[in-house]
């Protein structure tokens, strides 16, 4: 089975970044999407959740996706997200990515709300019809509180461009049974499950962690290509300790990314404490020197 990679293979969850008096900060952002393609990224996700898109305007996410295709050229996949918890806002701020150079669409489930699974569908149909580019489904229920469920997914699938989801539904058997029965490329969107899910066909990841390791999560990836499955899981497990404080450590992966990157957070999230920042400090450096 040929795995199809709408947008690539490593892709990283960019953050958002901003100066200290809190105005978006496009010389960074610049700076920090040519550091990642040069470490190996095949595309950039903005405007997702790493990147404060509930705290961002409409005219800041489209002046970020403008910098950041003017940077990194026309080569590289730029995905920005456009879901909001409301399908009008959704496709307007869709067609205002279209314009600004996007191309992919990041579309998260309408959130808080909770509607029911023939609402889900209709949304992203309705999103999906509103532009030329191809969308990436987002399902992570933990966070808006509705799963995309397996049939709707099958269904979605039969959508000209609807060609992706970013998997973060912990649910290895139901994202199995979709990626065999559909040409929709699933990505993983949580780090300890990159691995596992590119075993089972998934196109590759979509990483918060990337934002600081680029080359280090995307090695396990390259070996299992390789064929050389018992580097893969080595690899894998160098990771684990800095995706685990990263990810998993009770505080946004936001936040515990720009505390490695030392830029500011917007409110109400709030920065690592210097407890927190140092231990991450410590992870990274020794995935650095292991790697």
């Amino acid at each position: 089975m040929s795995t199809p990679r709408p947008f690539g293979r490593a892709l990283c969850a960019m953050i958002t970044p901003f100066t200290a008096d809190g105005t978006l900060d496009l010389d960074h952002a610049r700076r920090l999407a040519a550091h990642l393609v040069a470490e190996g990224c095949d595309g950039l996700v903005l405007s997702g959740t790493t990147g404060e898109s509930p705290t961002t305007t409409d005219a800041e996410k489209a002046a970020l996706v403008r910098a950041v295709r003017e940077e990194v050229g026309p080569d590289i996949h730029v995905v920005t997200g456009v879901g909001t918890a409301s399908t009008r806002h959704t496709v307007e701020l869709a067609r205002q990515a279209e314009e600004a150079g996007a191309n992919g669409l990041l579309v998260v489930s309408p959130y808080y709300s909770r509607p029911p699974q023939d609402a889900v569908e209709a949304h992203f149909r309705t999103v999906a019809d509103a532009t030329g580019l191809p969308v990436m489904l987002y399902d992570i229920p933990g966070r808006t509180g509705v799963r995309i469920g397996t049939d709707t997914l099958l269904r979605l699938a039969e959508h000209e461009r609807i060609v992706a989801v970013k998997d973060c539904a912990y649910d290895l058997l139901a994202s199995s049974k979709v990626i065999g029965r559909t040409s929709l490329a699933y990505y993983s969107g949580c780090e300890e499950t990159n691995l596992p899910l590119y075993a089972v066909g998934a196109a590759g990841y979509v990483s918060t962690v990337a934002n600081v390791a680029p080359a280090q999560m995307r090695a396990p990836l390259d070996a299992y290509d390789k064929g050389d499955v018992a580097e893969a899981a080595r690899l894998n497990h160098l990771t684990l300790p800095l995706s685990e404080l990263m990810m998993a450590s009770g505080l946004p992966g936001t936040v515990t990314a720009k505390a490695l990157l030392d830029t500011p957070v917007r409110e109400p999230l709030q920065p690592a404490d210097r407890e927190a920042t140092d231990g991450l400090r410590r992870a990274y450096e020794e995935l650095l020197a292991l790697t």
